[in-house]
C-alpha cells in the first residue's frame, strides 16, 4: 500500500476535547496506510509545501480564528485534491468570523436547543436532547451510509445553516415545542459532503464528545467519511 499523508489540526474551544477526539481516530488512519502529522495549530495551512504533500485533513477546531494566509492556504488545498474532514464544531464552528472559511465548508452551527426550560440544571446536559439522525435517498446509496439505518442519539442535535452545493446524506429534524419561537420543523442537514475544485469534504454535525464519537453508528460515518474524502479504499 502506498504511504499517503493525513494532517491532523485539532484545538480551540477544550469543551469538544480536540486531543481526545482525534485521537480516536489516528489509529485507524494508520491502520488505512495514512502517516499522520499532528498539529495543534491552523497556521500549518499556511506551509504550502505540506499542504501540498498531503492527501486528508482532519480537522477538530471549534469556535476559533484563522489567519488570511491559513485560510488561503486551506482553500488552495482542497481545491487542488486534498480531502477535507471533520465532525460536529470541529468543522462546522471553526472560525465564525470568516465568511470564506463558511463558503467552503458548506455550512455553519448556529445552535442546539434545549430542554424545557423546568429541566434544566445549568450544565451542558441543558442541550442534550435525544434525536433521530434520518438517512436520505443519496445517504442510503452512498458508500459512507452503505447498509446503515436511521439512528437515534442523546447529545446536542446541530440547527445547521447550509447551503445547496452540499451533497445531503442525513438530516435531523428539530420539533416544534410551546417553549421554543419557530412554529414549524426545522430540518438541517447531519452529514453531507462537498465537492470543491478537486477535492473532497466531509461533515458530521454528531461528535459533541468522544462518547458520541465511540457511537457505532457514528464512528463508521467519519471513518468512512474520512477514507471518501482521501479518495481512499478501506484497508
Amino acid at each position: 500500500m502506498t504511504m499517503r499523508h493525513a494532517l491532523v489540526v485539532r484545538g480551540g474551544w477544550e469543551g469538544h476535547s480536540p486531543v481526545e477526539a482525534t485521537e480516536l481516530f489516528i489509529p485507524f488512519l494508520r491502520e488505512n496506510g495514512f502517516e499522520v502529522r499532528v498539529e495543534e495549530s491552523n497556521a500549518v495551512y499556511a506551509d504550502p509545501d505540506l499542504m501540498a504533500r498531503t492527501d486528508l485533513i482532519v480537522q477538530s477546531v471549534t469556535m476559533s480564528e484563522i489567519s488570511g494566509e491559513a485560510l488561503t492556504g486551506l482553500r488552495t488545498a482542497v481545491e487542488n485534491g486534498t480531502g477535507l474532514a471533520g465532525w460536529h464544531g470541529g468543522i462546522a464552528d471553526s472560525y465564525r468570523n470568516s465568511s470564506d472559511y463558511l463558503q467552503l465548508i458548506g455550512g455553519q452551527f448556529a445552535t442546539h436547543p434545549a430542554k424545557h426550560p423546568d429541566e434544566r440544571a445549568g450544565g451542558e446536559a441543558d442541550n442534550f436532547l435525544d434525536y433521530t439522525v434520518e438517512l436520505t435517498e443519496l445517504g442510503r446509496a452512498h458508500e459512507i451510509l452503505a447498509g446503515l439505518d436511521d439512528f437515534t442519539l442523546h447529545t446536542e442535535q446541530y440547527w445547521v445553516l447550509a447551503d445547496d452545493l452540499n451533497d445531503v446524506l442525513a438530516t435531523t429534524t428539530h420539533p416544534v415545542q410551546p417553549y421554543h419561537p419557530w412554529h414549524r420543523p426545522i430540518t438541517s442537514p447531519a452529514v453531507w459532503t462537498r465537492e470543491w475544485g478537486r477535492g473532497r469534504i466531509f461533515v458530521a454535525t454528531p461528535g459533541h464528545s468522544p462518547d458520541v464519537l465511540r457511537d457505532a453508528n457514528v464512528r463508521t460515518i467519519i471513518e468512512r467519511g474520512m477514507l471518501w474524502a482521501s479518495r481512499t479504499e478501506s484497508a
